[in-house]
This record gives C-alpha cells, sequence and structure tokens, in this order.
C-alpha cells in the first residue's frame, strides 16, 4: 500500500496543498488519480485543499471546460475548502484574474536583475504558454543570445523575458515520492521565460507567485514537471520565498505505454461518467489495473 502521508514540514505552516487544472479539454484519468493523490495527502495532514484554475492560455482554456471540470471534479468525490466557486482569502482563485499580481511580481524580479529582455524564440513563446508535457523536448536557450547589459525596467512592454540561470549551477532537492532529484542548469534547461510577449506571465513565474501567495505547502503534481521544479526553485530562491514541498505521481499510461492526454476523450472523466462508470470504479482500477475503455 503506497503510504500517502506527508513527511513533517520543515516549518510549523499548516498543510495546504491545491488542484490546479487547465482548462483546456476534459479532465482524464490522469489528471483524476494526480488529484486524489493531493486530495488524500490534504486530509492526512488535516490541511487545506485549494482549487485554481489555470487558464493563462487564452487561445485554448474555455469557459464551457472551466464549468465541466467543476462538475466533473465534484462528481468525482473531490472537495476542496477554497476555489472560485466557494471562495477565500487567498482568491482569486482564476489565473486571468491575477495578473496585475502577477506583474507585481515581474517588477520585483525586473528590480533584481535577475531577467532580462529577450526578442528570440517564437516556439519558445509557445512552450511557455503552459506546462511542460512528456515528450517536450526541452529548448536550451543559447547562451550567446544574451545581453551583455540590460537596465531594470518597470514595464515589461511588448517583448520576452527570461530568467538568467546561472550555467553549471545544480539544483537538487528531494521529492517525497521520488527521492532526490538533481538538474544542471544550462545543460537539463537554460534560461527561461518568465514573461510573455502578449502581456501575461509564463507558467513557471504564475505558479510560483501564486503557490507562494496561497501559502502552499506540498505541489503534488505529475513526474513530467521535475525539471518545472528546478526551475521554480531558482524563483523562490531568487525572490527570498519558501519553497514548498514536492510529490512528483508517477504518470497514467494506456495499454500501448503513451501518456494519457486531453485527446484521449474515451478515458476523460465525462465520458466514463457518461458510460455509467462510478467513481468507486475508477479508483478500484488505479489498485487493481483493469483497463477502462
Amino acid at each position: 500500500m503506497v503510504d500517502l502521508s506527508p513527511s513533517p514540514p520543515e516549518s510549523a505552516r499548516p498543510y495546504r496543498g491545491r488542484l490546479a487544472p487547465t482548462p483546456t479539454g476534459h479532465l482524464h484519468l490522469g489528471h483524476a488519480k494526480t488529484f486524489w493523490i493531493a486530495q488524500r495527502r490534504a486530509e492526512q495532514a488535516g490541511g487545506t485543499l485549494i482549487l485554481r484554475i489555470e487558464d493563462l492560455d487564452r487561445d485554448r482554456c474555455k469557459p464551457q471546460y472551466a464549468n465541466d471540470l467543476l462538475e466533473d471534479l465534484t462528481w468525482f468525490g473531490f472537495r476542496w475548502q477554497e476555489g472560485p466557486d466557494v471562495g477565500g482569502e487567498a482568491g482569486p482563485y482564476i489565473q486571468q484574474a491575477r495578473r496585475s499580481f502577477y506583474q507585481h511580481i515581474w517588477r520585483r524580479l525586473s528590480q533584481t536583475g535577475a531577467i532580462y529582455p529577450s526578442p528570440h524564440s517564437r516556439k519558445d513563446v509557445a512552450l511557455a504558454l503552459s506546462a511542460p508535457q512528456e515528450g517536450d523536448r526541452e529548448v536550451i536557450f543559447p547562451p550567446k543570445l544574451r545581453p551583455a547589459t540590460w537596465e531594470p525596467a518597470t514595464e515589461p512592454g511588448n517583448v520576452n523575458w527570461r530568467f538568467r540561470v546561472l550555467d553549471g549551477e545544480t539544483i537538487t532537492f528531494t521529492d517525497e515520492n521520488l527521492g532526490t532529484q538533481s538538474f544542471t542548469a544550462g545543460k537539463d534547461f537554460g534560461d527561461f521565460i518568465v514573461w510573455r510577449r502578449d502581456g501575461f506571465p509564463s507558467y513557471e513565474l504564475a505558479v510560483v507567485a501564486d503557490d507562494h501567495a496561497m501559502e502552499i505547502t506540498e505541489v503534488v503534481r505529475g513526474e513530467d514537471l521535475l525539471l518545472s521544479s528546478a526551475k521554480q526553485i531558482l524563483l523562490y530562491r531568487t525572490l527570498g520565498w519558501e519553497i514548498p514541498a514536492f510529490y512528483h505521481c508517477p504518470l497514467v499510461r494506456d495499454e500501448e505505454g503513451r501518456r494519457l492526454a486531453k485527446r484521449d476523450k474515451s478515458r476523460s472523466l465525462r465520458s466514463l461518467r457518461h458510460r455509467g462508470v462510478s467513481p468507486e470504479q475508477i479508483r478500484t482500477q488505479w489498485t487493481h489495473p483493469n483497463p477502462l475503455k
């Protein structure tokens, strides 16, 4: 039996976890399993669970998907204590409504000289729109394209901004599920985007800003985001914020070993629900594998 109990935190902060779905499609079995682990860990710690809608990708995120995910999560048995539908002191719990807050964090980073304006790479801009997925090749930003000097700014303007990594620096952390993880800046990842030319933050900046503001003590998510955790640790350090614990879950895969994606509509919670599959049957399948088709 897998022990889902969180390790005692270094500080005395009460446990606060979160569910952070992106409304670009219907939730699938992979999301459900990761979110269920997050809820179990919050419950076993006697803590609080927060629902946050991560809708920064304005082209792909749809209000209907946001409404559907609330319905599907409730049907499955998820219960959160703070969120867009129930409120809370740390709101708003929808990222589109938090832009001014992100801009404040961008200014802090700009004043430290940790970030710089960068007009390069449209492909990298697309990758910065949302959380990276398994199979996405990490684009190492060429150091030769870094500006020799740059001045702090008060507004980001119509340009991308990147966090300047220290090449060769090793970022090591202990994952609550996978153990020691280690990544090297300049090798595993390069200078990464924190603000996009379209006027919105990247996934990395927004998640760090929100998790800090909402006092999240443990981040539970898929193992495809391990590299993102290393980048986010650099942002936490630069901003002088306490780093939460991390718990990365194995990905749910289909019979051919491929990671489930939202395009796999037959594996969505909504599709399974409409076919008469119960939440209990899904959770039993996790314990005694028998693919739901």
